[in-house]
């Protein structure tokens, strides 16, 4: 088996990951792992935009109030209030670098307005492409870099922990099945999410959660794996995928109707359909529930023809499918888009695990709460991708490694098991882990992945096996802390407990052979 070393083992390629060896080559030598190619990332694929604070009416002290508000309170104060704050400052840095974000006639930024926001304060890149954008914009700064290699193809199948010190990861090349073992002082975990793990889901087929099993297994503390964000409004066509539908259309605004032509969102929020999303999504799931089908967004009364331009992406993916964006209604129905909780981590991005660190939608940094504040996950990966290099860099870590190499196989002939067990868990999560939930069916849903996990437990080094084993983890933790959780808050819906409950306020914490713990939210 091959060892390379490094100074920094950087995993995952959406910005959090590239922002995070972006920074780490100011000191040293990075390696920027990817089991993909470098631009598929759910970063990638964001079409809102970024939240920060920059308007003239505006400041980070609202923008932390609306984070706390959208987060069911379940926020850590210090976490959320270093994002709205370093986050205007790592935008403008970014502006300065280069960034163009999109501007009116004068050379004002364009500010949009989303879901849960109290001023207009998104800003977004070619319209609805500000991921596509953001991340191209990072990456080409990525590659002009020296001291950063990249490694595509690469998937990361063991996190490599001796006596509670990381020393790097194992991992597996996809082009021709060799096993590297990658060495470093510090390993930044910036995988993305698990959104995939679900029949509808509006992430890249590599959103699976891999990251937050490997850390798990190798005795990474997690947090609040029960908060699943389903965005409201993805395309529900039989037969297409999930595409998403920016939040930024309602921000425009767009109405929610039903069957009916009933528009329901009124009556249910202040806001109407710029509630949190975890109020739209559980408003749009019980109209369908009650009449039968989707619901529609309808831009219709808008008589605006420049939404075309503002929304280009969205408008060229409607056309083929014989949708016009403008005079059509656009059937949406949720789908599973954000892992709010994930590996927990302090202020910095350090685990429980010394040299190992994590950023982006894989971490639980305290920010999110129980619910995302839309178009916060960018800004968290440009403020949380910069603090865990100030503190990575500091480490200094060089213990031999004695971990005993055992080579992960890529093997054909068992993918077809693969796809076949995934799509099960898939609708068990689905159809028992999804919007709405009760304690009978996660237990349903626990029993039959328990059933899973089981029949796989000593299946080897095939790797199809190997990821089957990190799906039932993932799947378990979630349904795990679903239970634990006996009310509803935020993304956690529970129609046996639908009340948020004072005793209830806080952090569910998993770490592997230990019982489930509270942690106190920091106020």
């Amino acid at each position: 088996m091959k060892t390379l070393t490094f100074d920094f083992i950087v995993v995952g390629s959406g910005l959090a990951g590239l922002l995070a060896a972006f920074h780490a080559a100011d000191y040293c030598s990075v390696a920027l792992i990817s089991k993909s190619e470098l631009d598929i990332s759910n970063s990638y694929h964001a079409q809102g935009g970024i939240a920060a604070a920059i308007g003239e009416d505006d400041h980070p002290r609202y923008h932390f109030e609306d984070t706390l508000i959208a987060g069911r309170n379940l926020c850590d104060r210090d976490a959320v209030s270093l994002l709205v704050n370093e986050g205007l400052e790592r935008v403008n840095e970014l502006i300065e670098r280069g960034m163009e974000f999109d501007k009116d006639d004068e050379g004002n930024l364009k500010l949009g307005l989303e879901g849960g926001h109290s001023r207009c304060r998104i800003l977004h890149a070619d319209g609805d492409a500000t991921g596509k954008m953001m991340t191209s914009f990072m990456l080409k700064k990525v590659l002009e870099k020296p001291g950063i290699t990249p490694f595509e193809y690469c998937a990361a199948v063991k996190i490599i922990v001796e006596e509670n010190v990381c020393k790097g990861v194992q991992t597996l090349q996809y082009t021709d099945g060799d096993n590297i073992i990658f060495l470093g002082k510090a390993t930044i975990l910036a995988t993305g999410g698990l959104s995939r793990l679900y029949s509808r889901s509006t992430n890249p087929y590599t959103a699976t959660g891999d990251g937050i099993a490997l850390a798990w297994q190798a005795g990474a503390r997690l947090a609040d794996m029960e908060f699943i964000q389903f965005h409201p409004t993805a395309l529900s066509i039989p037969g297409e995928e999930a595409y998403l539908i920016s939040e930024a259309v309602r921000g425009e605004g767009a109405h929610l109707l039903d069957v009916n032509g009933v528009r329901f969102m009124p009556n249910i929020h202040p806001l109407a359909e710029l509630a949190p999303r975890d109020v739209v999504s559980s408003a749009i799931f019980k109209r369908m529930q009650e009449t039968g089908s989707n619901v529609f967004l309808s831009l219709l009364h808008l008589h605006n023809e420049d939404l075309l331009e503002r929304f280009h992406s969205i408008d060229s993916h409607l056309r083929p499918l014989g949708i016009n964006l403008l005079t059509d209604l656009i059937p949406v129905a949720p789908a599973a888009h954000y892992m709010v909780g994930g590996i927990r981590t302090d202020i910095w991005g350090q685990t429980n695990i010394s040299g190992f660190f994590a950023c982006g939608e894989v971490a639980a940094t305290g920010v999110m709460g129980a619910n995302r504040l839309a178009s916060n996950s960018l800004l968290e990966c440009l403020v949380y991708g910069k603090r865990v290099i100030e503190k990575a860099k500091q480490l200094n870590i060089n213990k031999p490694l004695t971990f005993k190499q055992e080579s992960i196989l890529l093997c054909q002939k068992t993918d077809n098991e693969f796809l076949k067990v995934k799509n099960e868990l898939a609708n068990v999560m689905s159809d028992q882990v999804g919007i709405v939930r009760n304690a009978a069916g996660l237990e349903l849903a626990l029993t039959r992945i328990e059933s899973i996990a089981e029949h796989y437990k000593d299946s080897g080094i095939d790797y199809n096996y190997h990821k089957i084993i990190n799906l039932t983890d993932i799947c378990r933790l979630i349904t795990l802390s679903a239970i634990e959780r006996k009310e509803s808050r935020g993304g956690h819906v529970r129609i046996d407990f639908p009340f948020e409950i004072d005793e209830e306020l806080h952090h569910i914490i998993q770490e592997k052979g230990k019982k489930i713990e509270y942690e106190a939210v920091r106020t």
